[in-house]
C-alpha cells in the first residue's frame, strides 16, 4: 500500500485503540497516530472527529472518511492485507469461532469499562456507583472465565494459529484485573498473552502502550 495511503488512527495509549495499533503495525499498513487526550473523551468531544461517541479509536481511512468501533477496523485491516491472517480462512472450522469470541470479547466485555470506569456518568449516588463498580468488575471477571473454558491450545488462543484474538488477549488481560488476577484464575489466557507480549514486530506498540 502506497504511503499516500495513510491511514490516520486517533488512539490514547493503553486504551482500546491498542488493538487496532497492533493490527495495523502487523499488517504493515501505513499509518499515523494522533493522540487524544483520554480525560476529554465522550459525547460531543471534538477530538475524535466524527465518532458520535467521542471515543478512541477513531480510524480516519485515506478518503477522509470516519469509522469506528475497534472490530470493524480490525475486520477492515484482515480485508486489505488477508495475509496478516487476523482472522482464519474463510472454510476454516476455526472461523467460526475466532468470530464469536472476538465479538464477546467487544460486546459483552468491554462494556463493563464503560459503565465500570467512570460510575458517576451512570448513577448520581455513591453508594450506586460503588455497587456498578463492583458489579461491573464481578461480571467482566465471570465472563473471562467462559472465555478460559474456549482457549483451544497453545500457543495462540487457537492453539497453532495466530488471529487478532491473541492481539485483543494480550491487549485485555492488561486491564482490570489485570495479569495477576489471568495468572490465577485464566492460566490459559495468560499463556496466550504472554506469547503476545513476544511478538517482535509489536513491541514497539507494547512499549508506547505502557505494556511492563
Amino acid at each position: 500500500m502506497a504511503d499516500d495511503q495513510k491511514y490516520r488512527l486517533l488512539a490514547s495509549p493503553g486504551s482500546g485503540s491498542t488493538l487496532v495499533e497492533a493490527c495495523l503495525t502487523l499488517a504493515s499498513v501505513p499509518f499515523e497516530i494522533q493522540d487524544v487526550n483520554y480525560a476529554a473523551l465522550g459525547p460531543g468531544s471534538k477530538e475524535t472527529q466524527g465518532n458520535p461517541l467521542g471515543q478512541v479509536p477513531t480510524l480516519i481511512l485515506p478518503d477522509g472518511s470516519v469509522m469506528t468501533e475497534s472490530l470493524a477496523m480490525v475486520l477492515h485491516i484482515h480485508d486489505l492485507v488477508p495475509e496478516t491472517a487476523l482472522l482464519p480462512a474463510v472454510g476454516s472450522p476455526a472461523r467460526p469461532m475466532s468470530l464469536r469470541w472476538l465479538v464477546f470479547m467487544v460486546a459483552a466485555i468491554y462494556p463493563t469499562f464503560t459503565f465500570g470506569d467512570d460510575p458517576s456518568r451512570w448513577v448520581a449516588d455513591e453508594a450506586s456507583q460503588k455497587m456498578l463498580r463492583t458489579r461491573t468488575n464481578m461480571g467482566r471477571e465471570a465472563m473471562w472465565r467462559q472465555v478460559e473454558e474456549a482457549v483451544a491450545g497453545t500457543p495462540w488462543f487457537l492453539g497453532t494459529t495466530f488471529s487478532a484474538l491473541d492481539i485483543f488477549a494480550t491487549v485485555m488481560t492488561r486491564w482490570r484485573p489485570r495479569r495477576d488476577w489471568f495468572a490465577a484464575n485464566c492460566p490459559r489466557l495468560t499463556a496466550v498473552a504472554r506469547a503476545g507480549d513476544e511478538i517482535e514486530a509489536l513491541q514497539g506498540v507494547w512499549a508506547r502502550n505502557g505494556a511492563d
